[in-house]
C-alpha cells in the first residue's frame, strides 16, 4: 500500500504543485479566504464530496461516506496567509503587496486536496471522512469559531488530525509527539496611569515610565521563581509605549506581553502571578494599573491512542529512518489545539527541509517545499484507509 500510494501521488504531483503555487500567488488573510475557499470547494465537489461552506465565514467541510462503517475521521488544513511583504522574486510570488503565504498553509491545502482526490478515486474505506479546510489559523482563531458554530455537532468525528510543515527538519520526515506538543498563547496589555509632569520636576509627577521599567524586570522573575524549573513558560514583553519627548513625564504607558505555557496549570499560575505582581508594582510607584488579559490559543495536547495510531501509519509509509516518534515540544502556538479540546486527535510535523537557505516560517523569504507534497498527501491517504475500516 505504502509504495503504491506514494507512487500514485508522485505521479500526480505536478498538478498539485501548480495548484499550490496558484494559491501562493493569491494570499488571503483570515476570514477573507474567499478565492481560496471557492477553489477548494470546487475541486472537492468535482471529486464527489458533499461540500458545506460558511462555518467561520470562509470555512469548507467536505464529507465522503462509504460502506457501513461507523467510524468518523476528520483531517484539517488551514488556509490563511499573513500580513508579510514577500521578499521572493520567483514566478509564483504573491501578487498582493503586504500579504504572503509565509507559513505554508498553501502547501497544507494542496497536500490535503491531493489526498482527497486520491482517496475519492483509489482508496477503499468504510465509514465517514470529513475534510476540514479552516480559515484564520493565524488570527483570530478559526478553529474556535468553527467549533462555536457547530463543527462537531454537524460533522462528528471520532478523531481529528492536522499536519504542519517545519523548516529545519529534513524534507519529508515526519515528527510526532504524544502529550503537550505546542504552547498556549495569551495576549496581555498592561496600561499604567499616573500624573504627568515636567522632566525637570519629577517629584511633582508619578512616573509611569519608571514603573513600567520595574514591571518589565519583575515579570522575568515569574518564570524563574514561581514556575517549576522542570516546566516550560515564557513571559515576553514585546512592546513598550510611553511618552514622546525627553523632557516630559507621560501620564500613561502601555506594555504588550506574550505569555506561553505547555501545561494548563502553569498557564493559570502565570496569569495569577502577572496580575498580582503588576498590581503590587504599580502601587509601590503610586500609579494605577489596568490588566487586559486575553486567553488566546490553548495548550495543544495530542491524545495518546491517536498519536500512537498516527505513528504506526507514519512508520508503515516511510520506515523508522524518516519518522521521529517523539519530537520536542514547541513554544509556538497553534489553534488546532481548540479542536483537540473537543475531539481526540494528533498534530504532527512534516519536514520542509534543513538545507542552507531554508527559511523559518513567518519569514519574508519562506516558501513551502513542493518536494514534500506527495509525502504529506500519501500520509493522509494511508491514515484515512487505515482508520476507516469496518472494525468497531
Amino acid at each position: 500500500m505504502e509504495a503504491s500510494v506514494l507512487d500514485a501521488l508522485r505521479a500526480r504531483a505536478d498538478a498539485f504543485v501548480a495548484l499550490r503555487r496558484d494559491i501562493h500567488r493569491h494570499p488571503e488573510l483570515g476570514l477573507q479566504e474567499e478565492r481560496t475557499s471557492a477553489l477548494v470547494a470546487e475541486r472537492l465537489q468535482a471529486w464527489g464530496y458533499e461540500v458545506h461552506r460558511g462555518l467561520a465565514s470562509t470555512g469548507v467541510v467536505a464529507t465522503l461516506r462509504r460502506g457501513t462503517g461507523r467510524k468518523r475521521l476528520g483531517l484539517r488544513a488551514d488556509m490563511d496567509a499573513l500580513p508579510v511583504h514577500e521578499a521572493n522574486t520567483f514566478a509564483h510570488a504573491s501578487c498582493h503587496p503586504g500579504l504572503m503565504h509565509a507559513c505554508g498553509h498553501d502547501g497544507h491545502i494542496a497536500m490535503l486536496l491531493a489526498a482527497a482526490e486520491h482517496i475519492a478515486q483509489a482508496v477503499d474505506f468504510s465509514g465517514t471522512l470529513h475534510l476540514i479546510f479552516q480559515p484564520a489559523e493565524e488570527h483570530p482563531g478559526g478553529a474556535r469559531l468553527m467549533v462555536e458554530q457547530g463543527l462537531f455537532e454537524s460533522f462528528p468525528c471520532d478523531a481529528v488530525f492536522a499536519m504542519h510543515n517545519m523548516p529545519g527538519v529534513p524534507a519529508g520526515h515526519l515528527v510526532l509527539r504524544e502529550g503537550a506538543a505546542m504552547a498556549s498563547s495569551d495576549d496581555v496589555t498592561l496600561t499604567l496611569r499616573g500624573q504627568g509632569g515636567h522632566g525637570a520636576l519629577p517629584h511633582q509627577a508619578t512616573d509611569v515610565v519608571v514603573a513600567a521599567a520595574s514591571i518589565v524586570m519583575a515579570l522575568q522573575t515569574i518564570v524563574s521563581r514561581n514556575i517549576d524549573p522542570l516546566q516550560t513558560a515564557v513571559v515576553t514583553v514585546g512592546a513598550v509605549h510611553a511618552g514622546q519627548a525627553n523632557n516630559v513625564i507621560p501620564a500613561e504607558a502601555r506594555l504588550d506581553l506574550s505569555v506561553r505555557a505547555l501545561d494548563r496549570a502553569v498557564r493559570d499560575r502565570l496569569e495569577q502571578r502577572i496580575r498580582a505582581l503588576v498590581a503590587a508594582q504599580a502601587e509601590s510607584f503610586g500609579v494605577t494599573a489596568e490588566v487586559d488579559y486575553r486567553r488566546d490559543y490553548p495548550v495543544l495536547v495530542n491524545t495518546v491512542a491517536e498519536t500512537r495510531f498516527a505513528r504506526e501509519v507514519a512508520l508503515e509509509l516511510l520506515g523508522p529512518d524518516r519518522v521521529n516518534l517523539q519530537g520536542p515540544a514547541l513554544t509556538g502556538s497553534e489553534d488546532f489545539a481548540t479542536l483537540l479540546e473537543h475531539c481526540p486527535g494528533s498534530y504532527l510535523l512534516i519536514g520542509n527541509g534543513d538545507g542552507e537557505g531554508n527559511c523559518m516560517v513567518h519569514h519574508p523569504g519562506y516558501d513551502f517545499n513542493d518536494a514534500i507534497l506527495p509525502t504529506g498527501a500519501a500520509f493522509w491517504a494511508l491514515l484515512a484507509q487505515r482508520f476507516l475500516t469496518d472494525e468497531a
